[in-house]
C-alpha cells in the first residue's frame, strides 16, 4: 500500500465556496491520474462522506489515483442550497475544474464517478476531456437522459439487490450511450453497498487502471 496524503480543500462554483477533501498519491512523481466522486442526494442525508464515496476514494488513491470527494452546494459548509440537479451539475464541472489546474495532476487523464443522484450528476456533467465515467447505482430516472454524448470509456456498475436502480435496465441506457460504455453487476449487493463497499471500488479502480492509468 503506498503513502498517501489528504488535505481539505475549498473551491467555487457559480460564485458558491464548496468544501472538498483532496486525496493524492503522496509517492507519485510527475503527473498522476486524477478522479472527482459526486456524493448521494442531498435531501436523503448524502455527503461527501457516505461510505461508497469514501471507499471508493480510498481505493482510487492506493491505486495511484488522486480523488476529489466534495460536498454539494447546500451541503455540510459548502456554501448555498440544494437546486434540483442543474446547479449540482455545475458543481461537479467546478470540481473537474480544480481538479485539472491541480499541480501533479495530468489533465488529459481525469476522470468522474458518481453514486445515486450523484451518478446522474456524473454522467450530466461529463464534457469531451474526461478519460473514464463511472455511474454507481444509478436511479431508474437516470433513464430519461437520452441524449447523453459521452465519449469516453463509461461503467455502469448496480448491485443485484438494489430497488432503485434495477439492473434489467442498465443494457438499454449502455446501448444509448454508446459501445464505449459497459455496466458491471455486483451480486449480493443492494443500493447502500453496506458489506460490499471493497467489492465495488475494486471494480470502479479496476475500470480506471485500464481506462485512465493506461
Amino acid at each position: 500500500m503506498q503513502q498517501t496524503a489528504t488535505s481539505a480543500i475549498t473551491f467555487t462554483s457559480e460564485g458558491l465556496t464548496l468544501e472538498g477533501v483532496l486525496h493524492q498519491p503522496g509517492s507519485a512523481s510527475g503527473l498522476f491520474p486524477a478522479a472527482v466522486v459526486c456524493h448521494p442526494h442531498p435531501l436523503y442525508g448524502g455527503d461527501m462522506n457516505n461510505n461508497v464515496v469514501a471507499a471508493v476514494c480510498q481505493a482510487l488513491v492506493e491505486a495511484g489515483i488522486a480523488a476529489l470527494r466534495f460536498n454539494f452546494r447546500g451541503v455540510g459548509r459548502s456554501e448555498g442550497k440544494y437546486a434540483g440537479g442543474l446547479g449540482e451539475r455545475a458543481d461537479a464541472a467546478a470540481a473537474l475544474a480544480y481538479l485539472r489546474q491541480l499541480p501533479g495532476v495530468d489533465e488529459g487523464k481525469v476522470g468522474i464517478i458518481g453514486y445515486s443522484f450523484g451518478a446522474n450528476v456524473a454522467l450530466a456533467a461529463a464534457d469531451e476531456r474526461l478519460a473514464a465515467v463511472t455511474a454507481i447505482s444509478l436511479p431508474s430516472f437516470g433513464q430519461a437522459l437520452p441524449d447523453l454524448t459521452i465519449r469516453c470509456p463509461t461503467l455502469l456498475v448496480s448491485g443485484d439487490r438494489d430497488e432503485f436502480s434495477p439492473t434489467d435496465s442498465l443494457p438499454a441506457l449502455a446501448a444509448a450511450i454508446g459501445p464505449h460504455c459497459q455496466t458491471a453487476i455486483i451480486s449480493g449487493a443492494d443500493h447502500f453497498w453496506w458489506s460490499y463497499e471493497m467489492e465495488l471500488a475494486e471494480t470502479v479502480t479496476q475500470f480506471f487502471r485500464r481506462y485512465v492509468i493506461g
